[in-house]
């Protein structure tokens, strides 16, 4: 239950549709495709203010950026018919957030971006491979570990922001050091095996005709889930390419 977007309790039997149009999977894939370009139109706002010598703007609007697709995913949580409504803006706030902390790896590290990109597609494609092979499938056993995992994960994290506001730091998981990139590495591989819980999801609904408004649902779930995951093979990248 990884997914903040899609898990067991959002899928119950009497939300499965009586009347008109049920949800397809097709039909979620449009939409991923649909909030892929907010993604990217969000991107192109940050890029365009730093690219215009208006960088100073962009550290802002990230931050606000950031809190507002945190509170349009909360929402999305506790009310799935408006799904259709708050995954368009929650890309293109996440894309705000992404095409700044892009440019930034960018800076430092040229080429990096392109190669996150690349591994998060390689990745997403491998993963609906393996699961429509059911070479892995998804198991109360491993809904558990993924669980644990990414409770454990954010609990890293949660502390990590607490000592930075000291100036301090976990010791040795966030530099470039072999536990640092151990632990990127153990974040990926979760982040990856998360795309098996959305596809099951994905593919759950379609199965029990869910109403069509459940395509957005989970092509917003899916849209969290590559988030996370470009993200994290951005940090592990940087990690790897400071070693040099």
């Amino acid at each position: 239950m990884s997914n903040p977007i899609l898990n067991d309790e959002r899928f119950s039997p009497q939300d499965r549709v009586l009347d008109g149009e049920p949800m397809t999977i097709q039909g979620t894939v449009n939409k991923i495709l649909m909030l892929f370009v907010c993604l990217l139109a969000g991107a192109g706002i940050s890029l365009y203010f730093l690219f215009n010598n208006q960088g100073a703007i962009v550290p802002p609007m990230m931050a606000g950026s950031a809190i507002i697709a945190f509170i349009l995913v909360l929402i999305t949580c506790f009310n799935i018919s408006r799904a259709k409504y708050l995954a368009p803006p929650y890309a293109l706030f996440e894309g705000i957030v992404l095409g700044g902390v892009s440019a930034l790896f960018e800076h430092a590290i040229q080429g990096i971006v392109l190669q996150a990109i690349a591994l998060t597609f390689t990745t997403l494609v491998v993963m609906l491979l393996l699961y429509k092979a059911k070479v892995i499938q998804y198991t109360d056993k491993l809904r558990s570990v993924l669980f644990t995992a990414i409770l454990s994960i954010g609990a890293i994290y949660l502390v990590q922001i607490i000592v930075s506001l000291f100036g301090r730091s976990i010791p040795g998981l966030f530099d470039n050091g072999p536990v640092g990139i151990i632990f990127s590495l153990i974040v990926v591989g979760v982040a990856a095996l998360s795309l098996i819980q959305d596809f099951y999801f994905i593919e759950s609904a379609s199965e029990r005709m869910l109403p069509k408004d459940y395509e957005w649902y989970g092509a917003m779930g899916l849209m969290i889930t590559l988030v996370w995951l470009y993200m994290e093979i951005l940090r592990l990248l940087a990690k790897l390419n400071s070693r040099r």
